[in-house]
């Protein structure tokens, strides 16, 4: 077995250990928690006790399609940097400690801070992926250090092989959602080019079929005790 090969934690470690539920999905999606092992959080997200044609059909492409983003974009600031299948059915993910954008003050949200989460967007874009879900406020995070990070790759698609057009409408799509925000928490600093490229994507997001969870859209779901750090 190489040094690649080790998994972090078993299954049976995670049974042991603390965990907290963050959402217990519906049907189609995962059950997400916070386990604490050997000093580290940890993302969990499992489909475990779900239908058994959901868990072995979308469940393991959503998995490792999520599994894959993070590899793929090892070494980047903002974003997970270690993922790793626990089970065929479970998927542990670096849990990245901070507050979720939506409980965060809206006077906290700086300008410059917006500028960091277009830099993260641009770099994932440089990694030939497409995160596709970045417009809400839940994917997003504020650092301890006050810096974003985004999470949540489920919905990610590897843009290498695409025809430049796609590509080019996809990465839109996500920059759009950060002109979202600019609108939402900074305005009067939003500039004359962003207010373009947001109303210009505004136009195109007409056309995108694929809005809510993978086109359709989200409903409540059972939520645990918020996480803030």
């Amino acid at each position: 077995m190489t040094q690649t090969d080790i998994k972090p934690f078993t299954k049976e470690d995670l049974e042991q250990a603390d965990v907290q539920l963050l959402r217990d999905g519906r049907w189609g999606n995962a059950r997400v928690s916070v386990a604490n092992i050997n000093g580290k959080r940890w993302t969990i997200k499992d489909f475990s006790d779900r239908h058994w044609l959901v868990k072995n059909s979308f469940a393991k492409f959503v998995l490792w399609r999520e599994l894959k983003a993070v590899r793929k974009l090892h070494g980047l600031e903002g974003v997970p940097t270690e993922a790793f299948m626990v089970t065929p059915h479970m998927l542990a993910i670096e849990y990245i400690p901070g507050r979720v954008l939506n409980r965060v003050p809206k006077k906290e949200v700086s300008p410059t801070f917006l500028e960091e989460c277009e830099e993260i967007i641009r770099s994932i874009h440089a990694r030939h992926l497409v995160h596709l879900d970045t417009r809400g406020t839940s994917n997003w995070v504020m650092q301890v250090n006050g810096k974003p990070a985004l999470i949540d790759f489920q919905a990610s698609v590897d843009t290498q092989a695409l025809p430049q057009k796609i590509r080019s409408f996809m990465e839109d799509m996500d920059i759009g959602g950060v002109y979202k925000k600019w609108k939402k928490y900074c305005p009067d600093e939003m500039g004359e080019f962003r207010e373009k490229e947001n109303e210009r994507i505004a136009k195109l997001r007409k056309l995108w079929v694929l809005r809510g969870y993978f086109g359709v859209k989200k409903r409540n779901a059972k939520h645990g005790k918020p996480i803030d750090n």
